[in-house]
């Protein structure tokens, strides 16, 4: 069934800003903001979480409750990879029945067929988003690079797992924003203006 309310997917590399950009776009367009499965919190404390030799994917899916435990990239790697993915498209598609604003869940492939849905990408220099997630999470410039490295790998990786689709390539975007250049309540009109242009909408 075709989703009729407004649609918006977000897939931000770490520090690009969707925390504020993502409510206020959801919040402009009147339906709710679905916030990332796993939190710059949930993946920090999956690093320190099992044998070393053991990969952070990996380690990241037993930890938040992921049934998958090998380490491989691909196409459904395995059939506890596939029930992961076909996991992930039924909540997905259950929590935006009534539209959204989608931060991560892989949403810009599982919505991809939704002919009302924008598929957004925010991005900027490394050393702008390292900043801006520092300030963000009240944490040192150390910790916010930590972060920064192991996110924009861990959730690249997950995507790749789990659906073959590699976020860092803009292959998939409608639109792709460089908030190291853009402000932030301007990326929010850029994204309300885009969503207007390509689905048609009064709204």
């Amino acid at each position: 069934m075709t989703i009729s309310r407004p649609l918006v997917t977000i897939f931000e590399m770490y520090g690009s800003g969707a925390s504020e950009v993502g409510p206020a776009v959801a919040d402009a367009l009147g339906v709710p903001w679905v916030p990332p499965f796993y939190s710059s919190e949930d993946l920090e404390a999956a690093e320190g979480r099992g044998p070393e030799e053991e990969s952070l994917l990996s380690r990241v899916l037993a930890a938040l409750g992921r049934t998958a435990a090998t380490a491989d990239v691909g196409v459904y790697s395995g059939q506890l990879d596939q029930l992961d993915a076909e996991d992930s498209i039924r909540e997905l598609r259950a929590q935006v029945a009534e539209g959204g604003v989608v931060l991560g869940r892989n949403g810009t492939v599982i919505l991809a067929d939704e002919p009302r849905a924008l598929h957004v990408k925010l991005d900027g220099p490394v050393e702008q988003r390292i900043a801006r997630g520092a300030r963000a999470a009240g944490i040192d410039s150390a910790r916010a690079r930590a972060r920064q490295q192991r996110e924009d790998s861990a959730r690249a990786a997950m995507s790749q797992r789990l659906f073959n689709w590699d976020p860092r390539s803009n292959d998939q975007f409608d639109l792709v924003i460089n908030t190291g250049r853009v402000p932030l309540d301007r990326a929010v009109q850029m994204i309300l203006d885009a969503y207007r242009l390509k689905v048609g909408s009064d709204q």
